[in-house]
């Protein structure tokens, strides 16, 4: 008997829902059968499914087809790339990653950094030739899981999405930018972020869903608010920075957009947005995502403190934040990754849910074989 019409629209929306494992283990096999030795294909799976634990949909399984693939298909990512130390001076290094799946690459960057401020109090990995790396949070906080502070940052090599405030062509990424730190048991302090109102993950999720963005996330040629998504991918609407406007602080955007440029592709030689390159396009995002740089830096205070109890600073620290009366009862104070930490347990425990046609997608490719 075929459902009214109603109840066929609920079932469109309705999500389904995927366990963590089954869908960690589809991936890492997915990886592995394109040529990503086994234990990097399990670290991609890892980067790749903490998008979607945490809630960070537009970076979570959503880039498999849309990216991930495509990038491996068109020989723009070697599966089998052996990234290459260009510089070593113990405490810092530059680290030329060959065209390497970002996912993973990041991560062995990070863990390198955390190896190195274990021994200097400071560690800095910097990463040219690379390929989008998902969630940078997900490469910070492996620093904070070392009881160290983690600082990651990546521009969007050639690829130019945001335009200059005032300026009529695009010539920066959306440049994100993660900080990550233990807090509370459990719930490390995790400041993830674009450096843009939004990247443009969400702007893409909110088109597929046929849902609008919050007027302020995009803008037409003019500055006129724009709340349709699909406007982005038509070269219709163009990403905002932080702060929205000259009046209400759009330089602290643009200035964290330029420093993520300079920390991620001075420092390490990878391809730079605001290039000569740039000045031929007419507005719209053009370039391309290759020779991507990454910049992350693990900082060890109980290296640097060794007398010091830093667990016990940082316990202190993010309690007393916790502690703040809330404004409205039942609306806890908490800070940056509390929530995310949360979600990710739930998510771990009831399973991931996934709009049905990116379950769909994920069937067609062979990587699910069930409902839960």
């Amino acid at each position: 008997m075929t459902a009214p019409p109603a109840h066929r629209a609920v079932a469109e929306h309705t999500p389904v829902l995927v366990d963590h494992g089954e869908l960690h283990t589809a991936l890492t096999a997915l990886f592995a059968g394109h040529g990503i030795p086994d234990a990097r294909a399990r670290l991609a799976a890892d980067a790749l499914c903490h998008g979607d634990l945490t809630g960070l949909d537009s970076h979570g399984v959503f880039n498999l087809g849309r990216l991930y693939l495509p990038l491996l298909a068109a020989g723009r990512c070697d599966p089998r790339a052996e990234p290459q130390t260009v510089t070593d001076l113990g405490a810092c290094a530059v680290v030329d990653a060959r065209r390497a799946l970002g996912l993973w690459a990041a991560a062995e960057a990070m863990d390198d950094a955390v190896a190195r401020a274990s021994r200097h109090g400071i560690g800095l990995v910097s990463v040219r030739g690379a390929t989008h790396f998902g969630c940078a949070g997900f490469h910070a906080v492996r620093a904070a899981h070392a009881g160290m502070i983690g600082v990651v940052a990546s521009n969007c090599g050639g690829q130019r999405i945001a335009r200059p405030p005032g300026g009529a062509v695009a010539m920066l990424g959306t440049n994100p930018l993660s900080v990550a730190a233990p807090a509370l048991d459990g719930h490390p302090f995790l400041l993830d972020m674009s450096t843009t109102v939004a990247p443009t993950g969400k702007v893409r999720v909110a088109a597929r869903r046929g849902e609008p963005v919050p007027a302020g996330w995009l803008e037409d040629a003019a500055g006129a608010p724009v709340t349709d998504p699909a406007a982005f991918d038509r070269g219709e609407a163009f990403l905002r920075w932080l702060g929205g406007s000259a009046r209400t602080g759009v330089h602290k955007g643009f200035g964290l957009g330029i420093a993520v440029e300079l920390l991620a592709a001075v420092v390490s030689g990878s391809a730079v947005g605001p290039a000569p390159a740039a000045l031929e396009g007419d507005g719209r995002p053009h370039g391309s995502d290759d020779d991507i740089g990454f910049f992350l830096l693990a900082v060890a205070p109980q290296v640097l403190r060794p007398d010091a109890d830093i667990a016990d600073t940082t316990r202190s620290l993010f309690g007393a934040l916790t502690d703040c009366p809330p404004v409205c009862d039942g609306e806890p104070v908490r800070y940056p990754g509390w929530w995310e930490a949360e979600l990710a347990a739930e998510r771990r425990r009831e399973g991931i849910p996934l709009p049905p046609h990116l379950y769909e997608e994920l069937t067609g490719l062979g990587l699910l074989g069930g409902r839960r």
